[in-house]
């Protein structure tokens, strides 16, 4: 009894060793693929059988109930990561779990560009080949209030920078991060801001840093730009800025602007209206910001592009009429 007993122990074992170094071969060795490099994508809330038949399905060669099995063998069935993936030719399913529950998703980037209006900001996400498109076709009042922000007008709010994502992240998504970087910003440059500013709001900060962003040729110009809206509205002077008045144009505006334009009434026109307009005409850089909220020690009130991209900057109307026939006009 004890020898047959022995017998059925060793043979268990043996079977044991087997089946392991059986299953241990099966899991390293590597999988077959219908390409180079395959993609798929594991959606939120995917649990490993899910995930498996995605994988499988997406044109990695193996039976899904395999990784299912090493999961749960290795006790990570449930720390697979949601995202976008790539496999190449030689990987195991070992290696598979391990990105999976590493989460080493293959990312994509998107690029906002400094004075970017919104409008140009949803055209980017609409063509972007790697997002998953849940905003196309809604107003913007709706977009804002999926990022969290009802109420509020989109333009001016969302940062421009290269931001990197997990491919077939949600749009929604993106815009969510750009506001919330711009909020972060935004309120650590208002909280050091320079004495006496004629702004009383870190919106009107916003506003006044788009239309620097507008207005600048080139960055060392920036907070000398800035100190002359800022010496404008210190004494009550009409902005006079075209960036704003082309904004007011929208679709109007045909890339000629026109005097009978700087006459028309839009709330946007800050030749016909005092003061700041009423949002932000586009996206502001960090250096628009900082620029507006510790503009140059400067008492210009008036600048003019010299036509290589830098300004000339005066005090007085008349210096300023010099410099327009100067640079604008040709006189000598």
């Amino acid at each position: 009894m004890i020898r047959l007993l022995r017998r059925v122990l060793v043979i268990g074992l043996i079977l044991s060793l087997g089946v392991g170094g059986w299953f241990y071969w099966l899991v390293s060795t590597p999988l077959s693929l219908n390409a180079e490099r395959v993609e798929f994508n594991v959606t939120p809330g995917s649990g490993m059988r899910v995930a498996a038949r995605e994988i499988a399905g997406s044109g990695v060669d193996f039976n899904p109930w395999t990784l299912v099995v090493l999961g749960k063998l290795l006790r990570v069935e449930a720390s697979i990561k949601a995202g976008s993936y790539e496999v190449s030719r030689g990987i195991s399913l070992l290696d598979l779990l391990r990105k999976l529950t590493r989460g080493d998703v293959t990312q994509a980037e998107i690029v906002f560009i400094e004075g970017w209006t919104f409008r140009q900001m949803r055209e980017r996400l609409n063509a972007h080949p790697d997002v998953r498109h849940d905003s196309r076709g809604l107003p913007d009042t709706e977009v804002m209030r999926l990022i969290g922000a009802a109420g509020t007008a989109p333009e001016g709010w969302f940062f421009p920078d290269t931001y990197l994502f997990s491919k077939r992240s949600s749009d929604i998504d993106l815009l969510a991060r750009a506001y919330r970087t711009m909020q972060r910003h935004l309120a650590r440059e208002w909280e050091s801001r320079s004495a006496q500013l004629p702004l009383s709001t870190p919106y009107q900060a916003l506003i006044l840093a788009s239309i620097v962003e507008k207005e600048t040729g080139r960055e060392v110009d920036r907070p000398l730009v800035a100190a002359v809206f800022v010496n404008r509205l210190r004494q009550g002077m009409m902005l006079q800025t075209d960036p704003t008045v082309i904004y007011g144009l929208g679709e109007r505006f045909d890339g000629n602007l026109r005097k009978r334009d700087l006459t028309a009434d839009t709330p946007y026109n800050t030749y016909t209206r005092a003061g700041l307009p009423p949002t932000p005409i586009a996206m502001p850089g960090l250096a628009s910001l900082q620029a507006v909220l510790h503009p140059a020690p400067s008492q210009a009130l008036y600048f003019v592009a010299r036509g290589d991209g830098s300004s000339h900057f005066s005090q007085t109307l008349d210096e300023h009429n010099q410099a327009v026939n100067r640079y604008q006009r040709g006189a000598r």
